[in-house]
């Protein structure tokens, strides 16, 4: 019998969403063992991407690169302080406002996490410009779901 393709459109196997949630799922598994080395869990890890780039940003600007609220980021950040990662101050130019910057051993931990991308492109074995596609096409779809019109 010749393979059929479901045309029902609240067939699993029809859903971008599932696709997109299975495949975010396999890659924060993928990426399990390289951080465990790192004594880091994910979202830590996607918050050092950032403060490793971003030197004395604030908490607030640091929640909206990782499109994170403050209830979600403070036990982040209490756990990277924790771990003698970050520390957390006030903003010289306003007291109000969490600053964050990184400890000898965080810089330390960023030679560590250097290989990790590439580690990562020759678990999935695809070129560069794969990724770099596949990248603006989630870019775009978490833009156009969260634009409003």
């Amino acid at each position: 019998m010749p393979n059929v393709k479901d045309t029902n459109p609240l067939s699993l196997d029809n859903q971008v969403c599932f696709s997109l949630y299975s495949a975010s799922n396999a890659m924060v598994r993928a990426y399990r063992p390289l951080l465990n080395e790192l004594d880091l869990t994910y979202p830590q890890y996607l918050a050092m991407l950032v403060l490793w780039q971003h030197q004395g940003i604030s908490v607030k600007t640091l929640g909206e690169k990782l499109h994170l609220d403050s209830g979600t980021l403070t036990p982040l950040l209490k756990r990277l302080e924790a771990k003698g990662l970050v520390s957390r101050g006030r903003s010289e130019k306003d007291e109000r406002v969490r600053v964050l910057h990184i400890t000898q051993s965080g810089k330390t931990l960023e030679e560590l996490a250097a290989t990790i991308p590439e580690k990562m492109r020759c678990k999935l074995g695809v070129e560069p410009a794969v990724f770099t596609e596949l990248k603006r096409l989630c870019d775009q779809a978490y833009q156009l779901l969260t634009s409003t019109k």
